[in-house]
């Protein structure tokens, strides 16, 4: 019995060794795996961002082609349009060279006629000056018929005037001699009235002041009388003083018409 205790512990010793190393087997192909399984996730992580970033750049892409597509349709469009722009252009340039030919042809026939117009008005020109050159010497001559004429009726004119001239000095001097002797006569009354008037004036101060010392009139009477005297002496001071006025002005007047009178005959 304890032989065959010895050999089955053996036996279990080495079934256990065998378990053991399978066990670690199976933990080290465990481990494989799950480096494995790690790596098919980033694989699958990558390829699931992958396939992401493709499918974008595919929209892109997409996007791009559509635009592409689009450009070039413009283009068709765009070449389509210049086609017919360019028969366009052909048209009109045609067009313009006939309406260039016409303006042209119609320009040379404006040049001759302006050419012989111009041969016309050049003989009419001349036709005019030399009927102008008649009619200026005419007019010169008559001018200066007319001129001759006219100076000697302004000499004997002047020496009219000069005589005139004379007489009106003479009969100036002849007003201004009576002005002065007239002034004269005005300042010499005006003195005398004005002495008559003062001395009148001081007589009635001086019967005023005997009547006042004596009270023998009122002395409103003699206040009466001085205030006329003195009203009739302020008249005629004032009646004198226009007079001599307007014969200072009147011979102001007669120097102004003589300094007239003279330049006139210069």
């Amino acid at each position: 019995m304890t032989k065959l205790n010895c050999v089955n512990l053996d036996m279990f010793m080495e079934e256990f060794t065998l378990l053991e190393q399978k066990i670690t087997d199976v933990n080290g192909k465990n481990n494989v795996l799950e480096i494995m399984l790690e790596d098919a996730n980033r694989l699958v992580k990558f390829y699931l961002s992958k396939e992401k970033s493709l499918t974008e750049e595919r929209d892109s892409l997409l996007v791009t082609v559509n635009r592409l597509q689009q450009t070039l349709q413009e283009q068709c469009n765009l070449r389509v349009e210049n086609e017919r722009l360019k028969n366009d252009m052909a048209d009109l340039k045609q067009r313009n060279e006939r309406a260039a030919e016409d303006g042209e042809a119609e320009v040379q026939r404006l040049v001759c006629e302006m050419r012989a117009e111009k041969e016309r008005h050049k003989r009419e020109l001349e036709t005019v000056r030399q009927q102008y050159r008649r009619e200026v010497e005419d007019a010169h001559k008559e001018g200066f018929n007319q001129l001759e004429a006219k100076d000697a009726e302004v000499k004997k004119l002047l020496k009219n005037k000069d005589v005139d001239l004379e007489e009106m000095k003479k009969r100036l001097k002849e007003q201004k001699r009576e002005q002065q002797s007239e002034l004269l006569k005005l300042q010499m009354e005006f003195g005398a009235k004005l002495a008559r008037v003062q001395s009148t004036a001081q007589w009635s101060q001086q019967q005023q002041q005997q009547q006042h010392g004596s009270h023998l009139l009122p002395q409103s009477v003699f206040k009466r009388k001085l205030q006329y005297f003195q009203e009739e002496k302020n008249k005629e001071i004032v009646a004198l003083r226009q007079r001599i006025r307007e014969l200072e002005d009147s011979q102001r007047v007669s120097g102004l018409n003589d300094s007239c009178v003279k330049k006139r005959k210069i």
